[in-house]
């Protein structure tokens, strides 16, 4: 994070716009990067599109073809333990899953940003208001967190989202102060305040363009824990309710079958295992891209 300051705290918001086309080039030029970014989006559009390209009803049961194994003719990837093709389920399954692991890093990212930017820049007893409150959450393990408060709240997707916006919330919050803390005190903010120009001003012109670009690269890490995190929670009951198809839930509803069909109930678990690494991978592609002083 510190050489992605380095290398933008130098150029004020008129060289952004430059900044910005060089990282979008030095990303286009990375082969492992766009490799997993063409597989995300393989799996994005899979789900976005799943009544079209599934190959039947995702609810569709039948007891006398449970648990079939992969490569059984009309189920290629076999059958669960109610009878339901996988491939169905594991394509209709991407829609829960990855909505919950992109729509609690999006919230926490534009609320974490606000208030580490606002505590970065005004500083004082604002500072230490919003930081310390944060500390308070950020001082308990995320899966501990994002158990107790889901438990409270109760199962459901929105009440999960809920939970896991507010695991998220402290870490990105440190990351925006400590980064808006660096900017504040760089030249052309000084000589912007000499100027006249007010806080308003220098946070929209001067702070949000050098500081948003770490902030995101820390926040696309998450995505990848935000996912495990989320199916932890449907595996425990706490998510996604049956029969919806989400990974972490048919990995619940399939452990009774890992000894008698143990690759048909490994595979919720690869889809989330082949997703997270595909983020983390993408996530580090961003970061070396924004290093232009490598």
């Amino acid at each position: 994070m510190s050489a992605v300051v380095d290398a933008i705290q130098l150029a004020p918001a008129a060289a952004a716009h430059g900044y910005w086309r060089s990282v979008f080039s030095r990303l286009t030029r990375d082969k492992v990067a766009l490799t997993f970014f063409s597989i995300l989006v393989l799996i994005f559009v899979a789900a976005i599109f799943a009544p079209l390209i599934a190959p039947s009803d995702p609810y569709a049961s039948s007891i006398l073809n449970r648990l079939k194994p992969i490569g059984t003719p009309g189920h290629l990837l076999g059958t669960d333990e109610l009878g339901r093709d996988m491939l169905t389920r594991l394509i209709y399954g991407g829609r829960l899953s990855l909505l919950m692991g992109l729509a609690p890093v999006v919230l926490a990212f534009a609320v974490g940003s606000f208030l580490g930017i606002t505590a970065g820049f005004v500083g004082g007893r604002v500072n230490t208001a919003i930081m310390r409150t944060v500390d308070v959450f950020y001082a308990f393990p995320s899966v501990l967190l994002a158990v107790a408060i889901s438990g409270a709240l109760g199962a459901g997707i929105v009440n999960a989202l809920v939970s896991l916006t507010i695991v998220f919330i402290p870490p990105i919050a440190r990351v925006a102060e400590s980064v808006t803390t660096q900017v504040r005190s760089l030249d052309f903010v000084e000589a912007a305040r000499a100027s006249g120009a007010g806080a308003p001003t220098i946070i929209r012109v001067h702070i949000i363009g050098n500081v948003l670009g770490p902030i995101f690269i820390y926040a696309t890490s998450l995505i990848s824990v935000c996912m495990i995190l989320a199916s932890g929670l449907s595996f425990l009951g706490l998510g996604t309710k049956p029969p919806q198809p989400e990974w972490g839930l048919m990995l619940n509803t399939l452990r009774t079958a890992i000894f008698q069909n143990p690759w048909v109930a490994a595979l919720p678990g690869m889809m989330i295992f082949a997703v997270s690494i595909c983020f983390n991978l993408l996530s580090d592609g961003v970061r070396q891209a924004m290093d232009v002083t490598r």
